[in-house]
């Protein structure tokens, strides 16, 4: 029954490529430890890797055979949790102290403060200090629906609990379930790419200009460093992720660049123009307000595979907000159902960030089928995604009962390989999807934002 669910999800996710209905043949499950949730998380896991990979074998088909995919369910599920093994070191906490789930005067909210910004906006709504304590007393003193529309105007992250009712009926529940899980645009020509993948290592000499934040956008571009893409991450000044950075920037290079800055701006161009692949994760209409919407983009860069992700979808009041996983599992229902099937007092959301995983390895599956139609069809296609969307897709399956606990990683689970990262040295755990003949590799440890410059290499 989980492979069963699996399979059907990859068939809807390959449907949303575009994908030939008979391509998920070549794709075998294997495994049977499963996360435990009211929702299919591993296979959610497994069928999105699944699909990112799928998307890979397409394109080799282009120039020989379309190589099989075998996927490990466990492993996906690991991926999702952490990849990484640290060896001696440790990662930092990966929230803030005072973010978290909090009773308000009818019922929940969460807050999101991992950002020094949206920690301020929230305790200046609420007006109190820094400490758990009196962020609960305050939040107490607010209606749910209130507090999440103050801090949200003030520039922070929060999201009221909503039941799956609530959330279908609201106005951002119901843009969303109008939009497609992967919406496509044609944006024009593409006739200079004499690029042609590489038997063993796909992706190798396509460049990817990554503009995305935790989390879904860099597992996005690591899988695309896997098979053997440039990835040049780009942050503004001051920008910093310590409690993920050491997990998603394994094979990338990482700048900064302040694109509010006329020499930043001129050196993004630059570095714009030269790319194969743009991901991109700014609220919606964040890149319009600098200079580069969609129509300068690909004037800057004719033929530009351009992906977007963004929170709460493409269309509806919501489709500029602030948000995240933890956010959206609040907002679309997921959160209130766990609490229903666990019989909790309390919130219970999704044991991984499965919303930002998946639609990574989704944004991942787009981008090659991008490079695709330029090379087969001669276009340029916009690809764009959302967090609450990749939601409905989860939402639309049950699970069945999953064991108490799932199964801690063992050595069985880890490559032997030691990776000599930033702060130390790691392993990862095993590649979760084997295409044939095509091995998954990082050419570059995990390193720190902000370490390399902004430029190409040759």
């Amino acid at each position: 029954m989980a492979d069963a669910i699996a399979v059907a999800m990859l068939s809807e996710i390959a449907d949303a490529l575009d994908l030939p209905a008979h391509a998920i043949n070549r794709v075998s499950f294997t495994g049977s430890d499963r996360l435990q949730s009211c929702f299919p998380v591993t296979e959610l896991a497994a069928a999105s890797i699944s699909a990112a990979c799928l998307s890979v074998s397409e394109l080799l088909d282009l120039f020989g055979a379309a190589p099989p995919i075998s996927t490990d369910s466990r492993l996906a599920s690991l991926w999702f949790r952490f990849s990484i093994v640290t060896r001696g070191w440790k990662i930092p906490a990966p929230w803030d102290a005072i973010a978290g789930d909090y009773r308000a005067q009818d019922g929940w909210i969460k807050l999101h403060t991992n950002a020094p910004h949206h920690k301020a906006a929230a305790l200046a709504i609420l007006g109190c200090e820094a400490s758990r304590a009196s962020v609960a007393n305050a939040v107490q003193q607010w209606p749910a629906d209130d507090l999440e529309q103050a801090i949200v105007g003030a520039g922070g992250c929060a999201a009221k609990l909503r039941s799956m009712s609530e959330w279908r009926d609201h106005p951002q529940g119901q843009a969303v379930a109008l939009e497609p899980l992967i919406l496509r645009t044609t944006r024009g020509t593409a006739n200079d790419s004499t690029w042609q993948p590489t038997a063993g290592r796909p992706l190798k000499g396509l460049r990817v200009l990554d503009l995305t934040r935790v989390l879904a956008g860099p597992v996005a571009t690591r899988f695309l460093a896997g098979y053997g893409a440039q990835v040049l991450r780009i942050d503004p000044p001051g920008w910093d992720e310590p409690g993920v950075i050491p997990e998603v920037t394994l094979g990338k290079r990482c700048a900064r660049l302040d694109l509010r800055d006329a020499d930043g701006r001129r050196v993004f161009e630059r570095l714009l123009s030269q790319a194969d692949i743009l991901v991109h994760g700014y609220r919606a209409d964040a890149l319009e307000r600098l200079g580069f919407g969609a129509d300068m983009r690909q004037s800057i860069r004719p033929g530009l595979v351009d992906v977007s992700l963004d929170a709460y979808g493409h269309s509806g009041p919501w489709r500029a907000r602030r948000g995240f996983d933890s956010l959206v599992q609040f907002s679309s229902g997921i959160a209130a159902e766990g609490q229903q099937w666990r019989k909790s007092d309390v919130p219970v959301s999704l044991p991984v960030q499965a919303l930002d995983h998946a639609t990574g390895y989704l944004i991942a599956a787009a981008a090659v089928r991008g490079v695709i139609a330029r090379l087969r069809d001669k276009v340029s296609i916009q690809y764009r995604l959302s967090l609450a969307r990749t939601a409905k897709l989860l939402c639309s399956y049950k699970s069945e009962p999953s064991p108490e606990s799932f199964p801690d990683v063992t050595d069985d689970d880890v490559s032997r390989q030691v990776e000599a990262t930033a702060w130390g040295p790691a392993s990862r755990i095993l590649p979760p999807s084997l295409i044939k003949g095509a091995a998954s590799y990082w050419e570059t440890p995990a390193t720190a934002l902000g370490s390399d410059q902004a430029e190409w290499k040759d």
